[in-house]
């Protein structure tokens, strides 16, 4: 009774998603109108947050319990990228803001949302676009607390509604939402001490119902596109709304050899718009390539521009490789 009861419900959230107004062909050509295609995205992955990847001393990045951004460095960084003449940054929000609807997931120290709010205005005064970023994958969803032990629940699907209604609020209607949504398998969370993957119908009935929520609040939703690596059906069946970051840090751009440099043109051809994505993790001439690669092999109008992730916090041990990432960046653009 249980399974036939979880099955009745998958099917009818994933009709209900499919036929809603919101996931039209209508709403999303009307997302696609609000898109500028005259400027490329040049952006950067900052952290505010820092509870994505573990949730235990032991795991490979330990979660922080108070508000682990310094400052000083994220003004530093910020103005940084936009002296580089980059144009968006890309917030991760996490546990570092007190949000108004669910105050009890923020650490000791976290910005007001009254903070975040002036701080937002400062990015664009400099010429930023910011973007915010909530990681929902469970992978990476330590800063969602007890929700984050609470998936496919109701109470998990209301507050994730609130808090992309809050945020699309806070950041004045942006034109995306990064919902992250990366890594949600057993490999990445070995050293957790609480696993949950979903997969399947309820991976999908899930990721609907946060492209439902974003795209209600009138935000284009934008996630990792690693999903597509071991799961090609899904170019078939989500929504072309979905702005796709592919992402491949490595330096041999052969897509016969990898998997994840060919993602990016299986993407290509289902029409998906994209926003790849470098780093320098490991490397500095990842960004570098990336660009280069995707600008001979992917179609001009569905590239919307490149996101540079450094993937290290605002402290500062991580100062240099951080301000190093935005020269890359800077490095690129100016050959584009």
């Amino acid at each position: 009774m249980l399974h036939s009861t979880r099955r009745t419900f998958l099917r009818a959230g994933l009709g209900a998603l499919a036929t809603s107004p919101i996931l039209s062909a209508f709403a999303a050509q009307r997302l696609f109108a609000q898109q500028p295609q005259s400027e490329l995205i040049w952006g950067a992955l900052l952290h505010l947050g820092h509870n994505m990847w573990g949730d235990t001393p032991n795991a490979y990045t330990p979660p922080v319990d108070k508000f682990a951004c310094e400052e000083d460095l994220w003004k530093e960084l910020t103005e940084k990228a936009a002296q580089l003449k980059l144009n968006m940054i890309v917030v991760d929000l996490g546990e570092a803001i007190v949000y108004k609807t669910h105050p009890e997931l923020a650490v000791p120290g976290a910005w007001s949302t009254e903070k975040l709010r002036e701080d937002l205005k400062r990015m664009r005064d400099l010429g930023l676009e910011p973007i915010p970023k909530l990681n929902f994958s469970t992978g990476h969803d330590f800063w969602l607390g007890e929700y984050a032990r609470m998936v496919s629940t109701s109470t998990y699907y209301k507050v994730c509604a609130d808090l992309i209604q809050e945020v699309s609020e806070l950041f004045d209607k942006p034109r995306f939402f990064h919902l992250g949504y990366d890594e949600e398998n057993y490999e990445n969370q070995t050293t957790y001490d609480y696993i949950v993957i979903r997969q399947k119908e309820l991976w999908k009935h899930d990721f609907l119902f946060f492209v439902e929520q974003c795209e209600k609040n009138g935000v284009r939703p934008w996630i990792w596109g690693d999903y597509a690596w071991k799961h090609p059906e899904f170019l078939q069946w989500a929504p072309k709304s979905v702005v796709i970051s592919n992402w491949y840090y490595g330096k041999d751009f052969n897509p016969e050899t990898s998997a994840h440099v060919k993602t990016y043109l299986d993407f290509d051809k289902a029409g998906f718009d994209q926003i790849p994505t470098g780093s320098n993790w490991n490397n500095d001439e990842n960004f570098g390539l990336t660009v280069d690669f995707c600008k001979a092999n992917l179609t001009r109008e569905k590239l919307l521009g490149f996101l540079q992730t450094p993937w290290h916090f605002t402290e500062k041990k991580s100062h240099e490789h951080n301000l190093r990432s935005l020269e890359q960046v800077k490095a690129a653009k100016d050959k584009f």
